[in-house]
């Protein structure tokens, strides 16, 4: 009988694993990838739509055209974990696992910062970049604010890369010079573990006049009088404010007990949580790797390996390396790449390659490469 495997998730890191099984065990696997949308997008491709470069529609992969054996995709909303039976619970069926993946991400809680619905805005999601791309035009002077709310956030490059890329809209429209723009980080330097990566971005901005405020958060919007309050009760006004919200688990996982300090805690070899059969990949996590696609991505052929040793009766693979490379938009038609290793040394480790236009393309290929393994297209 075929391993019933069940992935709640289908991003970067619920798509791999579904197709290394199905590449390794085809129609000798029952596979059930299960996500609440009708299609996936790249987180990358916000900024994309933000800045008016990609219509909203041309970013969207619906996961109709998912064809693999032994894979089956299900739009459903999930209602229900019990990670001690393995069983997932749907508004429209129950899913009982030998195997249960946990690829989920993390929600975002607006509410959790005062003042940013009503006075701000979100980039983070399709509909917050959509609303961004209509707010922008009507920017022509002013304060503007990257600000970042908590220290726990996906792809730490974002907020450099849209106040970069916010810098070539205004100049691009000809009115940079009656704007400001800061950014608000939680750390810092803007990338940690890469200082060349952090320098170059910290050069970039200098070149540019933007203005890095670090180890800080912004805490709160108050937006009759629009500013920013920061966590150390120091304020700063704006015009415009553009926000990464808060994340945090979404709550179907929440209530499922299999949370500690809000994320699920994994064996940093293997991704496997404290429930026998139960593994968790990606942002719904605390293994200590980024919020980002590419670690979720790698964190799936890790639990794919595991998954397939235990089937065959064979020892553990090797353990997660928390390994990734990271594209960023650099402004001016250029993209770098940061090339980080957390969970191999003592210590989180990173290099850079300076941005290009190869790396442009590079890039593009990244994201051909998975729509074409993922979805044949």
């Amino acid at each position: 009988m075929p391993p019933r495997v069940v992935v709640l998730g289908a991003g970067f890191g619920g798509l791999e694993l579904a197709s290394i099984l199905s590449e390794t065990l085809g129609e000798g696997l029952d596979l059930t990838l299960i996500d609440k949308s009708n299609h996936f997008v790249f987180g990358f491709s916000k900024l994309d739509v933000m800045f008016g470069r990609a219509p909203a529609d041309a970013v969207r992969v619906p996961y109709a055209h998912i064809e693999k054996p032994g894979v089956r995709f299900r739009q459903e909303v999930i209602t229900a974990i019990d990670p001690v039976a393995r069983r997932v619970t749907t508004e429209r069926a129950a899913y009982d696992a030998d195997v249960l993946v946990v690829a989920l991400g993390a929600d975002y809680d607006i509410a959790a910062t005062p003042g940013l619905a009503e006075g701000g805005n979100e980039f983070y999601s399709v509909p917050g970049a959509i609303r961004v791309r209509e707010v922008l035009p009507s920017f022509t002077r002013g304060r503007a604010i990257v600000g970042v709310t908590s220290r726990i956030f996906k792809c730490p490059p974002a907020p450099s890369e849209c106040a970069l890329l916010l810098h070539d809209y205004l100049s691009e429209r000809g009115v940079r010079d009656a704007c400001e723009i800061s950014l608000v980080m939680p750390f810092g330097v803007p990338i940690p573990p890469s200082p060349d990566a952090s320098r170059a971005i910290l050069a970039a901005f200098a070149q540019r006049g933007i203005t890095f405020v670090k180890d800080h958060l912004v805490q709160a919007l108050d937006p009759a009088r629009r500013v920013a309050v920061l966590d150390d009760g120091s304020e700063m006004p704006y015009e415009l404010f553009l926000g990464i919200p808060h994340h945090r688990v979404p709550a179907v996982v929440e209530a499922s007990g299999m949370t500690e300090g809000g994320w699920i805690p994994v064996d940093r070899r293997n991704l496997a949580t404290r429930f026998p059969g139960v593994y968790a990949i990606g942002d719904v996590n605390s293994v200590g790797t980024p919020k980002a696609g590419v670690f979720a991505e790698g964190a799936a052929r890790v639990v794919a390996a595991s998954v397939l040793a235990h089937l065959r009766g064979e020892p553990e693979p090797p353990a997660y390396r928390g390994q990734g490379a990271c594209y960023m938009e650099f402004g001016e038609h250029q993209v770098a790449r940061v090339d980080v290793d957390f969970l191999s040394g003592p210590s989180p480790t990173g290099s850079f390659l300076d941005p290009s236009g190869a790396l442009v393309r590079e890039k593009e290929a990244f994201g051909a490469s998975r729509r074409a393994r993922w979805f044949g297209l």
